[in-house]
């Protein structure tokens, strides 16, 4: 059974639980570019979701066969909206569209190869409602197999654990092991608990958070952008926090996109990330110093990965 299927049977249907019979309207919203057969499947199980009142799609760009199966989506299915003809304008700006057009009052943002797996969006709503604004919930990433995806709950991301998880540092030299971003290995919390940062690719946030935090920065192409997001929650006081219960199953490298521009805008989002978090002028500069570096560090890992054979 592929990555697919076996991520669609685990994703069954669940009850309405009693405590969210007077729940607020929740509006789902996912970004598409070139996403392939995932697609399909993904949309699946937001629509099989008792508590999905509406799906917004942004079509940043489909093949012809994925834009007709859309519309005729959005024809049948008065559930989905669907936003296209604007062209590839970059996820964060894509993201601000959909949460716009959204009428929900909880957004739920989804990657368009992550499936939803039973009870996530309930255990998502109920833990947001009540909590101070600013407030943002990831939930538990999966690879197929069910082992937790590596970047699903990370810390502090800064300059020096950024080039230090990029290049493997990190995890090589014992010394270095406290610059380590990436979290999965760490024992799993029993309940929401605050982490620095969360994946993009599920989380929720009731409108007035996002509103809070004036939305996704468009400034951020592709990748990071989830990072920036986290990153202006806290500094206004808010929560961030990752659900162990609220789980997904994200395929990832689903898009058609090569995987050098993937992370070539990967780069290009960090060095911007750090040079917006620097604070003073000497931080400035040293960000601006480094900006070719991180960059060239991101690219160079699908290259190497070539060479070695190993799995993105």
């Amino acid at each position: 059974m592929n990555g697919i299927a076996a991520a669609i049977v685990a994703a069954e249907p669940v009850e309405t639980p009693d405590f969210l019979s007077a729940r607020r309207r929740v509006s789902v919203v996912m970004v598409v570019y070139m996403t392939g057969e995932a697609l399909e499947h993904s949309v699946e199980c937001v629509l099989r979701d008792p508590l999905v009142d509406e799906l917004v799609i942004v079509d940043n760009g489909s093949s012809d066969g994925e834009a007709l199966a859309l519309r005729r989506l959005a024809a049948r299915d008065r559930r989905v909206v669907l936003l296209a003809g604007h062209g590839n304008v970059g996820f964060s700006r894509g993201a601000n569209l959909g949460a716009r057009r959204a009428s929900g009052e909880v957004l739920v943002f989804l990657n368009p190869d992550a499936f939803l797996q039973g009870g996530c969006v309930a255990e998502l709503v109920r833990e947001i409602e009540g909590r101070p604004v600013p407030c943002i919930i990831g939930g538990r990433v999966l690879n197929p197999d069910h082992t937790e995806q590596r970047g699903a709950r990370r810390g502090e991301i800064t300059l020096m654990s950024a080039l230090l998880s990029l290049s493997g540092l990190a995890g090589r030299v014992r010394a270095w092991r406290r610059y380590e971003v990436h979290w999965e290995d760490q024992a799993l919390p029993e309940r929401a608990a605050p982490t620095p940062t969360i994946s993009g690719a599920c989380f929720c946030m009731r409108r007035e958070d996002f509103e809070a935090v004036q939305g996704f920065d468009e400034g951020f192409f592709l990748h990071v952008e989830d990072v920036d997001l986290c990153w202006r929650v806290r500094r206004q006081g808010g929560a961030v926090l990752f659900h162990p219960k609220a789980e997904v199953i994200h395929l990832g490298h689903t898009s058609q996109t090569s995987p050098l521009r993937v992370e070539f805008y990967k780069g290009l989002g960090l060095a911007r990330f750090f040079r917006k978090r620097a604070g003073g002028p000497g931080a400035t500069a040293l960000a601006w110093l480094l900006s070719p570096l991180i960059i060239c560090t991101a690219v160079a890992r699908p290259v190497l990965w070539r060479l070695t054979g190993r799995a993105a």
